[in-house]
């Protein structure tokens, strides 16, 4: 019995491995365990990550002070508390604007694994992107001067800016989006999956191996690929018309679009750039019809589906952050 029990465990770690080879080969990367490794995927040279920044950046991302309004911070579109986005089809900001594209919040878990940010790629990295949002007039709508006169009239964070960069620093607009960016670059989400391919073949069940090669042989993984299984640029609306669209949007200018990634998605519905669904099999299906060119099945899209939930991630825990006092030179709340 011993022996028997020995070559079905022996089996059983050769399959996986096996699967783990094929996922590789498609492209298919996981979240590395090493903490060493992992900084250096996440890390920008240029904006080294510290603990000094990070703690100040998860500060100024739930600050609403940031905004025109006083009401709008980070958070509120990209929700750390559930899935780091805001759960409905097109985002909401300053005056209770609906995006004007019909663009929805993509997820900041993660984020800082894909090439570009925004659903048209404009951007390089997070902390570029940061400074987008807090200027944009359907988000919070913010002039880079509020924000710079926020920060500043607060002595408590111009002593953490301080401590964080130095007692010379000069506390600007790129300085305050570079440390939320720090923040956000730490936002990773480590799963069942990633524990899977790093090594442990009882991380996920049969059932859930089955649908990681049902994605991989319906060509899923052709788009959603990398750490991310997503966030690089693809051309939409590949071999099919996609049956939700709404709004004016049609990616950047070679008509691309960004990839997003398939990390928690039981917690970042609705789907899509527009949110068109919140059926992640009929993301599924669609996907299959209007990018592979394949007729995906209601049974295989329920395999995809039972494989992807083994990417919904370990969230970092982390407490709510006590905000500085406002001051007597802290801009008023402007809800104009």
């Amino acid at each position: 019995m011993k022996h028997i029990v020995l070559a079905t465990l022996t089996t059983a770690s050769l399959m996986a491995s096996s699967l783990v080879d094929t996922a590789t080969n498609a492209g298919l990367m996981p979240i590395p365990e090493s903490k060493t490794e992992l900084l250096k995927l996440i890390d920008n040279p240029k904006n080294p990550i510290t603990e000094e920044k990070v703690e100040l950046g998860k500060k100024l991302f739930f600050d609403p002070r940031l905004s025109k309004s006083g009401f709008i911070s980070c958070n509120s579109c990209h929700n750390l508390s559930e899935g780091g986005d805001d759960g409905i089809s097109a985002a909401v900001g300053h005056k209770w604007t609906t995006n004007p594209h019909n663009l929805n919040s993509p997820t900041v878990y993660n984020a800082v694994f894909a090439s570009s940010q925004f659903w048209d790629g404009r951007d390089p990295d997070l902390e570029k992107q940061a400074q987008g949002p807090i200027q944009a007039a359907p988000e919070m709508a913010a002039t880079k001067e509020h924000v710079v006169k926020t920060v500043n009239s607060m002595p408590e964070y111009v002593r953490a800016f301080k401590k964080a960069y130095g007692k010379n620093v000069k506390v600007d607009f790129e300085k305050i989006t570079d440390t939320i960016a720090s923040f956000e670059r730490t936002l990773v989400t480590p799963s069942r999956f990633d524990d899977f391919m790093n090594g442990c073949p009882s991380a996920m069940s049969k059932a859930e191996k089955k649908g990681m090669q049902t994605f991989i042989d319906k060509g899923c993984a052709t788009c959603h690929n990398g750490v991310a299984l997503g966030g690089s640029m693809q051309m939409f609306e590949l071999t099919g018309k996609y049956k939700y669209a709404k709004g004016d949007f049609k990616g950047d200018a070679n008509g691309l679009v960004k990839v997003p990634t398939l990390r928690n998605l039981s917690s970042t519905a609705p789907y899509f750039h527009n949110g068109g669904t919140y059926s992640l099999k009929e993301a599924i299906i669609e996907m299959g019809r209007i990018q592979l060119g394949v007729k995906i099945t209601k049974s295989e899209a329920a395999s995809i589906e039972t494989f992807l939930k083994t990417l919904d991630g370990r969230k970092p825990h982390m407490l709510v952050p006590m905000l500085p006092a406002s001051t007597s030179t802290t801009p008023k709340p402007n809800l104009n």
